[in-house]
Parts: C-alpha cells; sequence; structure tokens
C-alpha cells in the first residue's frame, strides 16, 4: 500500500503562483502616473522594465542587438566570388604549369586562350565551360568551383542536402523534386486544398526536408525563411559582387535544369511569404570571406534578429506580447530570454483577465477597476496629508431619501420617497385590528423612515495642462489631486456631479481615465475663459446642487475664445483675453457659485489676477505648495460642498 505525506512546497518558487503579484504591478504603473508620467509610459515601462526586478523586454532586447552586432562583423559577404577568385588562380596556375611542359603549336594555343580570359571571374568561369584541361589537378579545381557553390546554394536552401549532389543522377533528382516542388505550392498558392498533394510529395520527397514538416504551410514558412536569406545576400552585395555571384550561381545550377526550378522556387515562396525581408540589406563587414552559405546564414541570423527586435519594441498599433515568437526567442537568446517572456505574456494576460488593463486601438489603458484603485491611492495620499479631526459631513437638516436613517418615523404621506419603517407599519395594523392574523394593512397604517438628506453639489475641477505644469514639477500633484477628488466624490458623495475640466490653448471635459492618460499640451496658451465656460454649461446642467468651481493654474489667462470658436493666444495677455475671462468669473459668480484658485508657483501677474478674480467673485485664493496641492483642493471641496440649500 503506497504511502503519500503531503507539505508546503519546498522545491523552490511555488510552481503554481502567478509569476508577478498583478496588484503590485497596477500600483507600480499607478505610482508613475501619480509622480507625473504618462500614463501610456508607465504600461510600457512595466513590461519594457519588468516588474519585481525580473528581466523586461529592454534587457532582452539589449541581448539582442549585441547578437545583431557580433554577426554584422563576422565576415565579408563577397567571400564566394573571392573563394571562386582562388580556386580560379589556383587551377590556371596547374593548367599553364602543365601546358608549359608540353611541346607544340595546341599547348601554345591554350596558353593563349588562358592568357586572354576576361578578369571577371564568373565570365572567365564561363568560358572554361567548354575548356579541355590538359591538367587533372586544374580540372579537379574548376570542377570545385561550381560543385562547390552548387552545394553551398542548395544546403542553404535545404538543410541537408551537401551530401550526394556531385553525381549526375542525385542532381536530376533534385530537380524532379524541385519541379513537384513548385507544382504543390502552385496549386497551394491557389488555394486548392493540398492535403493529398503534399503528403505524396512528403512520401516521394520528404529526405530532402530533415525538419519533416507536418503541413505545407510549416514547409514553406523553412524554406521562405532562408530563400529570403538568399535574396538579402545577393541586395547586400555591390553591383559588381552581384553579378559576379549571379554568373557563377547560373553555372553552377546549370545542370539537369536546377538554375530555372530554382528561380521558379524563390518566386513561389516570394508570392506566398511577401512579408519577409525579401529586399533587405545588410552591411556586413569583416576580415574573413563568407561562403555563399556562411554568408546567408548569417544575414538569416540578422534577419530573425531584425524580426525578433521588432517583436520586442511593440512599435506597430495594436502590439501585444503574445506577438513575440517565444520560439524564436528560445532558439536565438536561450530557454531563460523565452522564459522571461512567457512571464510577461502570462502578466499581460492576467492584467486582462482581472480586469485591471483594457486595450484599444492605442494600447493598452487602465481599466475603470484599476483607476479606481489609483484614485484611492491618491486619496489615501490625500487625507494623510490631513488632521485627524472630522471633515466634511456638510448636514443639512431636512427629511429626505438621500442620506442616514435618525431612528424616527412619520405618517406616510402621497408623494414620500423615504423607505417604509415595517416594524412600526405592521404595529399600527395589529393596534388597530386588536390582533390576530392575517394582519389585514390600510394606508393609514404606513410610516417612513425620517432620513437626514444631505445637500448635493455640482463641482467643476479646471485644471491647468499647459507644459510650465510639467516643466516646474506640478504635473503628477495636479493629476494626483484630480485623481483623489473624482475617487472621493464617487465613493463618499455619489449624489454629487464632478466634472473635470483641461485647460491648454483650448479646454476640454476629461473623465478620469482621460485624465490619467493625458499627455501635456506643448501648444502655448492657458484658456482659463473656454474652462470657466465648460464649468458654467456644467453646474447649469445640474441646477439644483450647489454649485462649486476650483481653478489649478500657474499662469495667467493668455488664450480665449473668439465668436466662432478659435482660439486666440498672445503674450502677454491681451485685454480681450482678461476681458472674456472676467465676463465669464461674473456669469459663474452670478449664478451663485462658489469661485476658489489654487495659484501654484510665484507669477506676480498670476498673484495679482487671481486676487482679483478673488474680490470680484467673493472666492478665495489658496498658494499651496505643488506637494500640498491635493490636502488644499479636497478639504476646500469638503469646506465648500456643505454650502447652503438652494430653494
Amino acid at each position: 500500500m503506497n504511502r503519500y505525506r503531503y507539505g508546503a512546497w519546498r522545491g523552490g518558487p511555488d510552481p503554481l503562483a502567478p509569476p508577478y503579484d498583478v496588484r503590485a504591478a497596477v500600483d507600480r504603473v499607478g505610482s508613475e502616473v501619480l509622480g507625473g508620467g504618462s500614463l501610456r509610459d508607465a504600461l510600457r515601462n512595466l513590461l519594457r522594465r519588468g516588474p519585481d526586478g525580473g528581466r523586461g523586454l529592454d534587457e532582452l532586447a539589449a541581448r539582442a542587438r549585441r547578437l545583431r552586432r557580433e554577426a554584422m562583423r563576422r565576415g565579408n559577404l563577397d567571400g564566394a566570388v573571392t573563394r571562386s577568385q582562388a580556386l580560379l588562380d589556383q587551377a590556371l596556375a596547374a593548367e599553364r604549369d602543365e601546358l608549359s611542359r608540353r611541346p607544340g603549336d595546341e599547348a601554345r594555343f591554350a596558353e593563349a586562350r588562358l592568357d586572354n580570359l576576361p578578369r571577371s571571374t564568373a565570365r572567365a568561369v564561363e568560358e572554361l565551360s567548354e575548356y579541355d584541361w590538359a591538367s587533372d589537378e586544374a580540372r579537379g579545381l574548376y570542377q570545385q568551383i561550381l560543385d562547390g557553390l552548387r552545394d553551398e546554394v542548395l544546403e542553404q536552401r535545404f538543410a541537408g542536402l551537401r551530401e550526394g549532389l556531385s553525381d549526375p543522377a542525385a542532381q536530376q533528382r533534385m530537380a524532379e523534386m524541385l519541379h513537384d516542388l513548385n507544382g504543390l505550392l502552385d496549386r497551394h498558392a491557389r488555394g486548392e486544398d493540398t492535403t493529398d498533394t503534399f503528403a505524396e510529395f512528403m512520401r516521394r520527397h520528404g529526405d530532402f526536408f530533415p525538419e519533416k514538416p507536418a503541413t505545407v504551410d510549416e514547409l514553406v514558412d523553412a524554406l521562405a525563411r532562408r530563400a529570403a536569406a538568399g535574396e538579402r545576400l545577393m541586395r547586400s552585395l555591390s553591383p559588381q559582387q552581384q553579378e559576379e555571384l549571379s554568373r557563377l550561381m547560373a553555372q553552377a545550377l546549370g545542370n539537369a535544369g536546377l538554375a530555372g526550378e530554382m528561380a521558379r522556387l524563390t518566386a513561389n515562396l516570394r508570392t506566398l511569404r511577401p512579408e519577409l525581408a525579401w529586399d533587405r540589406r545588410a552591411q556586413v563587414r569583416g576580415k574573413e570571406g563568407l561562403g555563399y552559405g556562411e554568408a546567408a546564414g548569417a544575414l538569416a541570423e540578422i534577419g530573425d534578429l531584425d524580426d525578433l527586435l521588432d517583436q520586442l519594441g511593440q512599435e506597430h498599433p495594436g502590439a501585444t506580447l503574445d506577438d513575440v515568437d517565444v520560439e524564436s526567442v528560445e532558439r536565438i537568446l536561450g530557454r531563460d530570454a523565452a522564459s522571461d517572456v512567457r512571464r510577461l505574456q502570462e502578466l499581460e494576460r492576467e492584467l486582462r483577465r482581472q480586469g485591471w488593463v483594457t486595450r484599444g486601438a492605442d494600447g493598452l489603458t487602465l481599466s475603470p477597476k484599476a483607476l479606481r484603485r489609483l484614485g484611492a491611492t491618491a486619496l489615501r495620499t490625500v487625507f494623510a496629508d490631513l488632521s485627524g479631526r472630522r471633515r466634511g459631513e456638510h448636514d443639512l437638516r431636512d427629511a429626505g431619501a438621500a442620506g442616514e436613517t435618525t431612528g424616527a418615523s412619520r405618517a406616510w404621506a402621497y408623494g414620500d420617497e423615504q423607505p417604509i419603517d415595517v416594524v412600526r407599519t405592521v404595529g399600527n395594523a395589529v393596534r388597530r385590528s386588536g390582533g390576530g392574523v392575517p394582519v389585514e394593512l390600510t394606508v393609514d397604517d404606513f410610516e417612513v423612515i425620517e432620513t437626514e438628506r444631505r445637500a448635493s453639489a455640482a463641482v467643476a475641477l479646471c485644471v491647468d495642462l499647459s507644459f510650465s505644469m510639467v516643466a516646474d514639477g506640478r504635473w503628477g500633484p495636479m493629476k494626483q489631486t484630480a485623481l483623489a477628488l473624482s475617487h472621493l466624490v464617487a465613493t463618499k458623495f455619489p449624489q454629487d456631479a464632478l466634472q473635470i475640466v483641461g485647460f491648454g490653448r483650448y479646454a476640454m471635459p476629461l473623465t478620469p481615465t482621460e485624465l490619467a492618460a493625458v499627455d501635456p499640451d506643448y501648444v502655448q496658451g492657458t484658456n482659463l475663459h473656454h474652462a470657466l465656460m465648460l464649468a458654467g454649461r456644467h453646474l447649469r446642467k445640474h441646477s439644483g446642487s450647489e454649485p462649486v468651481v476650483l481653478v489649478v493654474t500657474d499662469g495667467e489667462p493668455t488664450a480665449h475664445l473668439e465668436a466662432e470658436g478659435e482660439a486666440v493666444f498672445h503674450w502677454p495677455p491681451l485685454r480681450e483675453t482678461i476681458e472674456a475671462t472676467i465676463t465669464e468669473v461674473d456669469h459663474l459668480t452670478r449664478y451663485g457659485a462658489t469661485l476658489n484658485l489654487f495659484m501654484l508657483g510665484e507669477d506676480e501677474a498670476l498673484r495679482r489676477f487671481v486676487d482679483a478674480v478673488a474680490r470680484r467673485s467673493g472666492g478665495r485664493v489658496f498658494m499651496p505648495d505643488a506637494e500640498d496641492l491635493g490636502r488644499y483642493v479636497v478639504s476646500d471641496y469638503i469646506r465648500a460642498r456643505r454650502g447652503r440649500q438652494r430653494s
């Protein structure tokens, strides 16, 4: 009988634990946003740098770039031509040596023919194709040029074919395989069902493909990658080198129709996989001359690294970590790098699965759930600076359904919306009827629970989005303040209506999601006039609520809207800009809004302006340090929100 003992896992990290602490990752993003960073950059940095000290995409990309630099220094791409030239020189030297020992006009004529060969290696090889060699050594060296290049080309295109291709019968079989392969790819390109054709092809020619592809697509992927590397090799040579190599390859593959079938195969693969970098060039430099296979292999490696760097860069629209080919990462960078990518992929999926992030056209962004957590963090930071005394109950004594129960009840009247006091209602019916069951209720038996109703407020928080807020370190405190106030309203005062209005050269209403993602406005202009117009529209939509306007800015108004809706910017401020802004201040004042301004910085012109606005509107001016902004705004909101009950 087998016995098993269970206990805590002691074999290293818990294999069932998630790869990272997802909430900690969200908090890290939030911390960066509340510090003034871009939301998009914060989410990118989470994956690029890797959470919890793990390796991120940046480190993996750095390793890939290092390998690419090494491949770029591996050797000289025209090694196939220079090696052919060296073999040709050896063959000609051996032939001349043999001819010098032979008497007669035939030997002298052969010497003259050798002396008049073209300087081009490829053309010389072509002219010597019909030459009757006197030296067996020379004949062998010449044949090495053709056989070696042919074998390198075919081995590069079809892994594992180096052996046995010097035999004409093997070359003929190779040509037959290429003919059948091109027929298969033609049918596949037309969209025909090639299942049976592929199976028959692999039965006849499977020994040419040691990787054992299971489908036509797998076969195409393997062949196209290597063919694209060969094409990149040709594109990376100079025009003269291209001509030399092309002629040499045509001469080497000329037998048994290999050249034509190879050209047809390249065209088919290019049609089926046009997304590969067929025409990309690379400047590979090194002292050693690389043969055709070595040079194409180096370019294939560089191409793979370029593709991997594109995947790790995540720059294209809609990019996700699922786009990263983990198998390629493992093949190029190793198993540990592949494990890092898998953990990052799991983190991204887990963030989406748990609802912390959503993906749109512009990539990842925080979900409402994450923004609530971010707002709660901001609010905790703000309240940590507040004193411990009670703040913000701002109660108005009146019966209503929107507040806390008082413990009292009263007879129900037509139009009441308060909850029914069930115990007292049933008690009234029992006392009226003298007991007994069932208990019959009448209208006079009903009582409702009295509640304390709190006056609702309509709040417009206008925040400056100009670049000076970033330059002077006020962007983060501004975001923290707005998110904290938004969370406070949503959780503690849901009857209130908060609208955040951001303003640069133009103003715009912002949701908490948009606020978290908003970047600085690099266009000059501080259009408080437009912001106050939008604030007024928000207040009038909630006419039954206490109107409150809070303005956070570090610069005097330098832009206003014309009648046709175009913004006019000028510094120093135009008289028209000041007058348009003051007109909106007067509209808000007449409406009964509380208008308080939070001035950041030491701008004397701004000080004079906000003082004048405060005197004109009956509002107040606060001049907090940036790190105290949240405490000032939240405290003032709670104070102002007590308000009076509007009739």
